[in-house]
């Protein structure tokens, strides 16, 4: 069975974590090395059971942790608002999972009581701000992730205010998602120094909220950062997220992993969700 830190080579130097990222087309998970952010190993992807049920959501993930053997805690994003492990919400996920208990769920199906439920963006949040782009930035950084839509995940010092949702603020009329999640560009054929330019006023629209020290681009259109962060008229700093399609795993393990304090409770990161 493995655990955190328990391979015999690696055992003195790394903490280990296990996440579990849940998305509409896709469930994976892995082990991570907490020491540095990285995957141990590979990790392992199945396909999001259609309908996206919570049953069948949940046998998947059970699934993912008994393929790598993992006894220790574990985290799992979904793509909700989740509030004291309730999903509250569903996106690219089954409808049926609005007031679901997804932590009791999860466990149950896992078979241990040490889950911990959290927002994706969230998670992706945090493992950006301690490993990848937010890295040794004080001050409040904002994620948000370009793509069908916009997620965001806002941190302070480190310390996580979940559950933001800032793709739906209104920015000048529109969702801001509906004005600047990369989908935009694609389905309206601009270029990037033309989509760059309503990515700015959703960033200019943030950061007369929030005053922050750092933005964070992350979604498959960060690989593409030099193509458009340039063109960006806003105030604060825009770097690309680093971590890409691992940062949902890692953020998930962290949490877990009581690594991470947060704002709703104002203790570890066990209580994210």
């Amino acid at each position: 069975m493995t655990q955190a830190g328990s391979d015999n080579t690696t055992a003195a130097a790394a903490r280990h974590g296990f996440g579990v990222d849940v998305g509409g087309s896709g469930i994976k998970g892995g082990i991570v090395d907490l020491s540095t952010g990285e995957l141990v190993g590979d990790r392992y992807k199945i396909e999001t059971p259609q309908p996206s049920t919570p049953d069948a959501v949940a046998r998947t993930v059970a699934e993912i942790v008994a393929h790598f053997e993992w006894t220790g805690p574990v985290g799992v994003t979904l793509p909700a608002v989740v509030t004291d492990g309730v999903a509250r919400s569903a996106a690219n996920i089954d409808k049926s999972w609005i007031d679901t208990d997804a932590r009791a769920l999860f466990a149950k199906a896992i078979g241990t009581e040490n889950v911990t439920v959290l927002n994706d963006a969230d998670a992706a949040g945090v493992a950006e701000d301690k490993y990848g782009g937010g890295k040794g930035k004080d001050g409040v950084v904002v994620l948000l992730t370009f793509g069908t839509g916009i997620g965001s995940a806002v941190l302070h010092n480190g310390v996580l205010l979940p559950n933001t949702e800032f793709g739906h603020m209104e920015v000048d009329g529109k969702e801001a998602e509906h004005r600047a999640a990369s989908s935009v560009k694609e389905n309206e054929g601009l270029s990037y120094k033309e989509w760059a330019k309503e990515v700015s006023k959703v960033l200019e629209t943030f950061e007369a909220l929030l005053w922050p020290d750092l933005f964070i681009a992350g979604g498959g259109i960060s690989r593409k950062s030099e193509k458009w962060i340039p063109h960006l008229t806003n105030r604060t700093p825009v770097v690309p997220a680093t971590l890409l399609n691992t940062a949902g795993i890692v953020g998930a393990a962290l949490a877990a992993d009581s690594a991470v304090p947060s704002a709703e409770t104002g203790t570890s990161a066990g209580s994210l969700d």
